[in-house]
Parts: structure tokens; C-alpha cells; sequence
């Protein structure tokens, strides 16, 4: 089988370097792909309040576009393990480098290719069905682009130290956050609304595509390189069959998508859902609030790093517990803070990022040492997609019907049901988050 030519440079790059594999070297490469990946993902979730209401859904009112735009949203959690079943047939008979190189292709390809979107007023309800292709498409790809690296580096890492590199994966979500609300806040600042929705918004999306080439070439580095494909095959990463892994681990896949739900639900719940509410019914702008999820984001990039430690210190399974219980208490009373002016506001973001950074950031370490050997690589993957479908994917739209139809108060919830399955799952499987 002949490489790409992208692999073929990965491998000139590391022809001489014969070393042994470090926690640190892979540490680098999670952080890039993830930040990439969630790049993307803030990107799209973004421009799904701001911008796609307005320009696909311009004969609907303003919350029944936002709605059927976060419908949208929810599709490319529903194709992520369509993907995953897909790509790791690819893995299986061409390799993890053809897989990684096709996928991310395809993110990008799928992602660039919302910049170029043809609005209602030029082509009427057929934006929406080319939106909707363009987020499966990414859904799709999301599911091919497991690398595996995040497994390895939390079956390589210190055993004293496995906490801390839990956690590190984890840091790219607040990263993509932070440069994605920022090049928003920029272009909606020194835009007028007319250029914005014009051509404005469309750079990001372009932005997205070439950290997707960047990143795909900083993993190829690693998942091509001898001795990485060494430690993949000494640690037992390798694809299995999706039905086979089912069959064998179904259990396992089942408890350990329901361990992290408190963490997926609130990741939404402090992202996409407050900026859906504040720009939808109070006249906080738009521009002033993505800085304050910039300020929310670092609590939580420095949250998800203090978890390393606790974790650490008490064990990944306290730190989960407690945090589930702490994010169970905010559901009862912080969606109403979103009323209260921008005081209240920036008071719930920035607690509500505080708690996602302690739970977000040891939601997935413990996943891969659950499973048999035969069954890790695929079983994880399996794990990640159903965790973000069930506890993320339609969290947007479920809030702000609740929200919208119930209160504020009933937005949490959501939020609530999501602690309650991580709670249910540690003291069901008391080892997945122990080992």
C-alpha cells in the first residue's frame, strides 16, 4: 500500500529520531488535535446563534431559527459514530495514517465549506439541507479523527502522576473557546452588522480549515513514527471490529459514556446555551459576552489543571463525584443569574467554568484501562461519541426550549439529569474511575 505524501513527510521527519516515547511528546500532540478539533466545534456553535438564524432561517422568527439552527447543531453528534464505524474499517485495512489523513480532510473540507454557504435569500430552503450535509459531514469526520493518542498518553503517563495527564487532553477545549470567541468578538466589534453577516462571519470557518492542516500534520508526525506505532501495538491500540468490541465490552461502553454527562451537559451549558439566551432576550451585547466567556474559559483552562492535581492527590473518582454533586447543586439556582444583568451573567459563567474545569478535565482519563486490550482502542472511541451525544449534543436545544417555555429554572434540568447518570455510573462501576 503506498503512503500520502503527507505521511511520507511525517516519516522523513522522524527518520532520525530512534528515542524512546515520552508522556511529554504525546501530551503535545493531544493538545494540538484537540484544540483543532474544538476550534471547529466553537466556531460552528457560534455562527449557530449569531450568524445562521439570520441567513438560513430569515423567514422564521429569531427563536424558532435559533432552535431549528441548534437541530442542526445536534447532527453531527448523532453522525459521530457512523463515523467512528466507518474509519475504523479504514484503520483496520489501511492503516491509522490513511484514516487520520482522510478524516481530517474531510473536517476541514466540511468546515471550509460552511464559509461558502448560500443563504436563504440565494437559494431559499436549500441552505438548510446543504447546512445540514456540511455538519454530518463533520460529524462524520469527528468519529475518524480518534488517533488514539489520548489513550496512549493515559496508559503511558507516571502511574503517580496519571491524573495530571488525564487532564491534558482536556486543555484543548477552553484553548479552541478562547480563539474562537475572540475572532468573533473582533469581527462583530469593527464590522457593521450589514458586513458581518455578509462576509464577516465566513473567516473563521476558513481560519478552521488551516489548523486542521497544521494539526493533521502534527499528528501524522506521531501516529506514523516506528516508535509510536511500537508503543500503539505494546499497549494493545488497535482497531477491533465495532460489532465485536459491542458484544464484548457493550457494558463498559454503556457505564463509561454515562461517567462524564455532568461535565458534557455543562460544557454546553456555559458555551453555546448562555450566548443562545443573552443575545435571544436581554440586551447585553453580543461582542461584550463572548469576552466574557474569553474570561470564563481561562478559570476553566486553570480548573481543568487543578483537577490534575486533586485527582492526583484524592483520585480521579472523588474528584468526579464531588464535582458532579457541586455541578447538581448550580443547576438548582445559576440559570437565573443569566437574568440578573451582566453582573449575574459573568457570575454564572464564571462559576459554571470553574466547576466544568474540575470535571471536564478527568471526564475521559480513566476509559481506556477499563476495557480488555482487544477491545481499547475502539471501545474508547465508542465511549467518547456516545458521552457527547448523550450528554451534549442536543443540550442547546433542550435548554433553551425549556428555558424558553418553562423558565430559566427549568434549563437546569438538563443539567441535572446529567449529574445524575455520572453519579449513577461511578457507583455502578466503581473502578472506572479508579484505576
Amino acid at each position: 500500500m503506498s503512503l500520502t505524501a503527507l505521511e511520507r513527510d511525517a516519516r522523513i521527519v522522524n527518520s532520525g529520531n530512534d528515542h524512546d516515547v515520552h508522556p511529554g511528546e504525546i501530551a503535545i500532540g493531544v493538545i494540538i488535535g484537540r484544540t483543532s478539533e474544538f476550534f471547529d466545534f466553537f466556531v460552528y456553535a457560534i455562527a449557530s446563534v449569531l450568524v445562521f438564524p439570520q441567513i438560513v432561517f430569515p423567514h422564521l422568527d429569531r427563536l424558532t431559527g435559533t432552535l431549528w439552527s441548534f437541530a442542526i447543531f445536534a447532527l453531527a453528534f448523532v453522525a459521530r459514530p457512523f463515523g467512528t464505524l466507518i474509519f475504523m474499517a479504514v484503520d483496520r485495512n489501511y492503516g491509522r495514517g490513511i484514516k487520520l489523513t482522510i478524516a481530517l480532510f474531510l473536517l476541514g473540507s466540511s468546515t471550509v465549506a460552511v464559509a461558502f454557504l448560500p443563504g436563504y435569500a440565494q437559494v431559499g430552503g436549500l441552505s438548510a439541507a446543504i447546512l445540514c450535509l456540511l455538519r454530518i459531514g463533520q460529524g462524520i469526520a469527528l468519529g475518524g479523527a480518534w488517533d488514539g493518542l489520548a489513550s496512549l498518553l493515559a496508559l503511558n503517563a507516571p502511574e503517580k502522576h496519571r491524573g495530571w495527564y488525564a487532564m491534558i487532553p482536556q486543555l484543548g477545549a477552553p484553548l479552541g473557546l478562547i480563539v474562537a470567541s475572540g475572532l468573533f468578538a473582533y469581527f462583530l466589534s469593527y464590522l457593521s452588522p450589514a458586513d458581518f453577516l455578509d462576509w464577516g462571519w465566513r473567516y473563521p470557518f476558513f481560519v478552521a480549515f488551516a489548523l486542521n492542516v497544521v494539526a493533521l500534520f502534527a499528528r501524522l508526525r506521531m501516529v506514523v513514527a516506528p516508535e509510536y506505532d511500537t508503543l500503539f501495538r505494546n499497549k494493545e491500540l488497535q482497531p477491533s471490529r465495532v460489532t465485536a468490541t459491542i458484544r464484548s465490552d457493550g457494558w463498559k461502553i454503556v457505564v463509561g459514556a454515562f461517567a462524564p454527562l455532568a461535565s458534557f451537559a455543562l460544557f454546553h451549558m456555559v458555551t453555546v446555551f448562555p450566548l443562545s439566551w443573552v443575545v435571544l432576550f436581554t440586551q447585553e451585547a453580543a461582542p461584550t459576552f463572548l469576552m466574557v466567556e474569553i474570561v470564563g474559559a481561562t478559570v476553566g483552562l486553570i480548573a481543568i489543571i487543578c483537577s490534575g492535581l486533586l485527582a492526583d492527590r484524592f483520585g480521579r473518582r472523588s474528584v468526579l463525584g464531588v464535582s458532579a454533586a457541586a455541578i447538581a447543586v448550580y443547576s438548582g439556582f445559576a440559570p437565573q443569574l443569566l437574568d440578573t444583568g451582566e453582573a449575574g451573567a459573568a457570575a454564572f459563567m464564571i462559576i459554571g467554568f470553574a466547576l466544568l474545569g474540575l470535571s471536564f478535565g478527568q471526564s475521559s482519563g480513566a476509559v481506556a484501562s477499563s476495557f480488555t486490550t482487544e477491545s481499547r482502542y475502539t471501545g474508547s472511541a465508542l465511549v467518547s461519541d456516545l458521552a457527547w451525544l448523550f450528554g451534549a449534543g442536543f443540550a442547546p436545544l433542550v435548554a433553551l426550549l425549556l428555558a424558553t417555555k418553562l423558565g430559566l429554572l427549568a434549563a437546569g434540568l438538563y443539567l441535572l439529569s446529567g449529574c445524575i447518570g455520572t453519579l449513577v455510573a461511578l457507583g455502578v462501576n466503581k473502578n472506572l474511575a479508579g484505576r
